[in-house]
């Protein structure tokens, strides 16, 4: 049987160019698929990626009570803060203003929402990952912002030795920074005291960023403020922080991926199994033939299903192809539904959302041949033989 599967096999592989139109449409349609499935599931996982870059196991956010999830929501006085930085088991504290302010994007000149941190000097000790990559620091006391590397490729305006309007108050940006492509990327940062300042929130600070003794400390940390709820204080490690920000985005990205591609889908098969069927029926009496011959129904079914498997794999590392070379590594922006911010963010079109898209266009495929591989087995042979 082995014999027969890879005689009729290899017989119909071979006259698949002289039905080239025809098995086009299968590969063109399954390849779409893929493309959008893929290209989708990779803005997803950039997306979540990016705010998962953000955190680290030894850092936490403290935040008022009922924020955990919003840095936006959230304000610390400074007898708050001062006791948080006192707690066993947090070694080093850095308060944190974040608001945000419109600035156009270079897209579409629209404005939109970027996060602007203020922030202690303790700030860049806490996250040794930031490092300015053009000009230099901000000084403390001055109107001065260093811009996050994405953030000045995706806002107008925003580029080194520019002039930015916050606030009512002028602002010159002095540095350009990278942060190994996490979030903080997407944001400005200011001096804590100047930022206080400008936007009329004195001797308040909306989080504050901890470096914990020990990944195990954040419960110890806890546990008094529970003892103590009239401080009304909360703290989230840093990496469930962003990963809680990040799930519901990814989540409706992923949803409406597998939705878009579930409907085209059912195009792609049904024009798989149109050409699978006109395949067949030009094929009648050569099946038939060979059946006469003593091939049995089995290697004809599996001969049909590999042509179909073929042509849908073709399709499926095309679309994967396509999706590889027109978005992987491209930049976007959206908005962070929790933080109220953009974020900037590449695809991320990885070796798993590949085997992903391969995946399904196998089973187009599959789904596509099988019926008229069926049917091809179920030819009486006489009548095949007589063209009825």
């Amino acid at each position: 049987m082995l014999t027969q599967i890879a005689q009729i096999t290899l017989m119909n592989l071979r006259n698949l160019p002289g039905r080239l139109g025809r098995s086009s449409v299968i590969v063109v349609g399954i390849g779409g698929v893929v493309t959008v499935l893929t290209a989708l599931l990779a803005m997803a996982a950039g997306f979540s990626a990016t705010l998962d870059r953000a955190g680290s196991p030894d850092r936490a956010i403290v935040l008022r009570g009922g924020s955990s999830a919003a840095e936006l929501s959230s304000t610390i006085d400074l007898q708050r803060s001062q006791y948080v930085a006192t707690l066993d088991g947090i070694r080093l504290a850095s308060g944190e203003l974040y608001t945000v302010a419109d600035i156009p994007k270079r897209a579409n000149l629209l404005p939109s929402n970027v996060a602007v941190r203020g922030v202690e000097q303790a700030a860049f000790e806490i996250r040794p990952e930031l490092r300015i990559v053009e000009g230099r620091n901000f000084t403390p006391g001055r109107n001065e912002l260093i811009a996050g590397r994405s953030a000045s490729a995706e806002f107008l305006g925003i580029e080194l030795g520019a002039t930015v309007q916050l606030r009512q108050s002028e602002w010159q940006i002095v540095g350009i920074f990278e942060a190994e492509g996490s979030a903080y990327e997407s944001e400005l940062w200011a001096d804590l005291a100047s930022a206080q300042s400008a936007f009329r929130r004195f001797s308040l600070i909306s989080s504050m960023r901890v470096v914990l003794a020990s990944p195990e400390a954040i419960e110890s940390v806890r546990g008094e403020f529970e003892v103590n709820p009239a401080v009304d204080l909360s703290i989230v490690a840093e990496e469930e922080f962003f990963r809680n920000q990040s799930e519901f985005l990814t989540a409706l990205i992923t949803g409406f991926g597998y939705g878009v591609a579930m409907i085209m889908a059912v195009g792609a098969m049904f024009a798989a199994l149109n050409t699978m069927y006109a395949a067949v029926s030009a094929r009648t009496a050569e099946i038939a033939t060979l059946r006469a011959l003593g091939f049995g129904a089995t290697p004809v079914v599996i001969s049909v299903l590999v042509e179909s498997l073929a042509l849908a794999l073709v399709g499926g590392a095309l679309g994967a192809a396509a999706a590889w070379f027109s978005f992987n590594g491209h930049s976007v922006s959206t908005l962070n539904q929790v933080s109220f911010s953009q974020v900037a963010f590449d695809f991320a079109v990885s070796p798993g959302i590949l085997a992903t898209g391969i995946v399904w266009a196998l089973a187009l495929g599959l789904a596509g041949g099988l019926f008229p591989a069926l049917q091809a087995a179920r030819l009486p042979i006489t009548r095949a033989l007589r063209g009825d």
